[in-house]
């Protein structure tokens, strides 16, 4: 549990590390999904197109 010190909060590192990822992580992942689609779906047409 976080304890207050001096006005200053103070944790554990395993408290310091246990924080959920925030939006952004999602957000990351999304848009790295999407340009790898596009990439493969860009070298598809390119080059393996009848």
């Amino acid at each position: 549990m976080p304890t207050k010190q001096n006005d200053r909060i103070v944790e554990t590192p395993t408290e310091a590390r246990s924080a959920e990822p925030g939006p952004s992580v999602l957000a990351l992942l999304t848009i790295s999904t999407i340009a790898a689609a596009f990439t493969l779906a860009i070298i598809w047409f390119l080059f393996f197109r009848t």
